[in-house]
């Protein structure tokens, strides 16, 4: 039961994170709050409840793009800096 209550407070947290970060994107992008806020909505709506499988692709990607680079210059079987 704890388990349950640990990732529902993570979709929590993802959720608000993503939304505050499309909002931020779309008023920068489209020049009105009141736009942004239909944006963000409508890719949250269809994000969230259409396709969840969809957050967990971003959540992987956003560690991939910060600890990934690291992650894999370690893991290099060739050796050398060869992802430039």
């Amino acid at each position: 039961m704890f388990f349950l209550e640990v990732l529902d407070n993570l979709w929590i947290v993802i959720s608000l994170y993503l939304f505050v970060w499309i909002y931020g994107w779309a008023k920068e992008n489209l020049g009105s709050a009141k736009l942004a806020i239909l944006f963000a909505v409508i890719i949250f709506y269809l994000t969230f409840y259409s396709y969840p499988f969809l957050v967990w692709l971003l959540v992987g990607f956003f560690i991939l793009q910060t600890a990934g680079k690291e992650l894999l210059t370690q893991l290099n079987p060739f050796g050398g800096d060869q992802l430039h």
